[in-house]
C-alpha cells in the first residue's frame, strides 16, 4: 500500500498502558518518512483497525504488544519505537523498603480514606473489594468490571459505611480535588451525585460559567442506577451530600434509570433540596437541569455561550452522524436531535487496550474522515485534567479536511489548562459552529437539517 515498505512485529507478553503508546504512535507518525504507525497491544479492536491500515497482523495474544509501521525505513522507525518504549516512565524503584503487595496494606502505611483503583478491569475488582474491607471510600476508574462484582462491592460498602465510586468513575471532586477527567471549579453550594463522567462535567461546567460553584462530585459509575446495583451508591453519596454542610443543593445526573430505582431515590428522605437530570422521555436536559438548579438558588440564568462557524456554503445535511468521547453526552444529544446515527467511543467495547476518546482522538479523527458532505457531525470536546492538554492540535485539522458540516460541545470552564477561549476559536476556524451547551449543539445540529 502506498509503495512503501511495512514492518508488523508481535512482542509476546510485553505490556505498556495505553497513553503511552498513543504518545508513542503519535511521535512515530510524525517522523519524516513515515505514512503510518501504531504500537498498541494486541486486543481485538485494535487489530481489526491495524487490518484497516493495510498491515498484515499475525496471530496474537490481547496480552501482547504490536509494532506496526509504514515507512521507507522500516527497521530506523521500529528501532526508534523501541527506543521510545524503553524510555518511556516505569514506577519508580524502592529505595530498599519493601513495597507493599496489597491495597490494604498500603493503607496502612499512612492516613487515608479514599484509594483510588487504576487498573485493568479483570483486577480492579480484587484491589476495591481489599480497600472496602479495610473501612476505605473507594473511586474505581477502571472499566471491565462485571455487574454481579459491583453489586457485591456495593453491598460490602453499605455494612462498611463506606462509598464505592464507580467500576467506570471517570470524574469525582472531592474538596476541589479533581479526580479522574475533572475540569477547575469554583468552590460553592451545589453538591453533585453523578452516574456519568461527562454529565457531571456538563452540568458543573455550565453552573461555573453561571458564577455558582461545587462543594462535591460523587460519580458512582453508569450502570448504579441499574435495576441489577439498584442505585446503592447514589443513595449513599445522596445522604454524604445531604449531611454535608457547605452543600446547599444536589443535583442527581444519570442516563435513563431503572423506574424501580429512580422511585427508591426519589423516596429518600432528605433534607437537601434534589434537582434530577435522569435523561429520559420527558425528563430535563443537562442545561435545563442547570438551570433549574440556578433558579432554586436564586440565581440568574446566563445566556450560554456559542461560537458560530466561520465556514458556510456547504451542501444540505441530510442525517446527524453523533461522533462521542462522553455516554451520557451522547444519550442526551440523540434524544435532542430526535434522530441520527450515534457512537459512543467512550464505551469498553472502544477502550479496551486504548486510551480513552478524551485522551486519544485517533479513532473519532478515522471515523470523522468517513463523514459525508451530506451529514452533521455533532462531537463533544472535554477539557480540564486529566483530558487531551490540546484537542483542537489534533481535530481542528481533521474537521477543516472534513466534507461534513461539523458541530460541537466544547465542556469546559474558564480555569481549565487548555484554555477554553482558544481552543474555541481554533474549532471555529477550522469551520465547526461550537456550543458550551451539548443540548444547544445537538438543537442546532437538528436545525441544518
Amino acid at each position: 500500500m502506498n509503495g512503501l515498505p511495512q514492518a508488523v512485529l508481535v512482542r509476546r507478553g510485553t505490556y505498556h498502558d495505553s497513553v503511552t503508546l498513543m504518545r508513542v504512535s503519535r511521535a512515530l507518525s510524525e517522523l519524516p518518512g513515515v505514512h503510518a504507525a501504531m504500537v498498541a497491544m494486541a486486543t481485538e479492536l485494535n487489530v481489526s483497525i491495524l487490518r484497516e491500515m493495510g498491515f498484515g497482523v499475525p496471530e496474537a495474544d490481547p496480552g501482547d504488544l504490536v509494532i506496526a509501521v509504514r515507512a521507507r525505513d522500516t527497521d530506523a522507525a521500529v528501532e526508534e519505537a523501541d527506543r521510545q518504549l524503553t524510555a518511556a516512565p516505569r514506577p519508580e524503584e524502592n529505595s530498599g523498603e519493601q513495597p507493599p503487595l496489597t491495597t490494604r496494606s498500603a493503607a496502612a502505611r499512612g492516613p487515608a480514606d479514599l484509594v483510588l483503583v487504576s487498573t485493568p478491569g479483570e483486577y480492579a475488582f480484587f484491589e476495591a473489594l481489599d480497600a472496602v474491607e479495610a473501612g476505605l471510600n473507594v473511586m474505581i476508574f477502571s472499566d471491565g468490571v462485571t455487574v454481579e462484582r459491583e453489586r457485591l462491592l456495593k453491598e460490602r460498602a453499605e455494612a462498611r459505611d463506606v462509598l464505592v465510586m464507580g467500576p467506570d468513575c471517570g470524574t469525582a471532586v472531592i474538596a476541589g480535588a479533581g479526580l479522574g477527567f475533572a475540569n477547575v471549579l469554583t468552590p460553592g453550594p451545589v453538591g453533585v451525585v453523578a452516574a456519568s463522567g461527562t454529565g457531571a462535567q456538563q452540568v458543573t461546567c455550565l453552573l461555573d460559567r453561571a458564577g455558582t460553584g461545587v462543594s462535591h462530585v460523587l460519580g458512582v459509575g453508569g450502570r448504579d442506577l441499574s435495576a441489577e446495583v439498584g442505585g446503592l451508591s447514589a443513595r449513599r453519596a445522596l445522604r454524604m451530600l445531604d449531611d454535608d454542610p457547605g452543600t446547599e443543593l444536589i443535583v442527581l445526573i444519570s442516563k435513563p434509570p431503572a423506574p424501580e430505582v429512580a422511585r427508591a431515590i426519589e423516596a429518600l428522605p432528605l433534607r437537601t433540596p434534589v434537582v434530577r437530570a435522569l435523561l429520559g422521555p420527558g425528563a430535563p436536559d443537562l442545561t435545563e437541569a442547570a438551570e433549574q438548579a440556578l433558579r432554586a438558588l436564586g440565581r440568574s440564568v446566563p445566556e450560554w455561550p456559542s461560537w458560530p462557524a466561520w465556514r458556510g456554503g456547504r451542501a444540505t445535511p441530510h442525517r446527524i452522524r453523533g461522533l462521542y468521547a462522553g455516554g451520557t453526552l451522547s444519550v442526551e444529544a440523540a434524544a435532542v436531535a430526535g434522530a441520527g446515527e450515534f457512537t459512543d467511543f467512550g464505551d469498553d467495547a472502544y477502550t479496551r487496550g486504548r486510551a480513552h476518546p478524551m485522551i486519544d482522538p485517533a479513532l473519532r479523527v478515522e471515523a470523522l474522515g468517513r463523514a459525508a458532505e451530506t451529514d452533521v457531525v455533532l462531537m463533544d470536546v472535554v477539557l480540564g485534567h486529566g483530558a487531551d492538554p490540546d484537542p483542537a492540535a489534533s481535530l481542528a485539522h481533521p474537521i477543516a479536511r472534513s466534507p461534513a458540516t461539523v458541530v460541537l460541545a466544547l465542556i469546559g470552564t474558564e480555569g481549565d489548562p487548555q484554555d477554553l477561549h482558544r481552543q474555541a476559536g481554533a474549532f471555529r476556524e477550522a469551520g465547526a459552529a461550537v456550543f458550551l451547551s451539548n443540548a444547544q449543539a445537538a438543537r442546532h445540529a437538528r436545525s441544518l437539517l
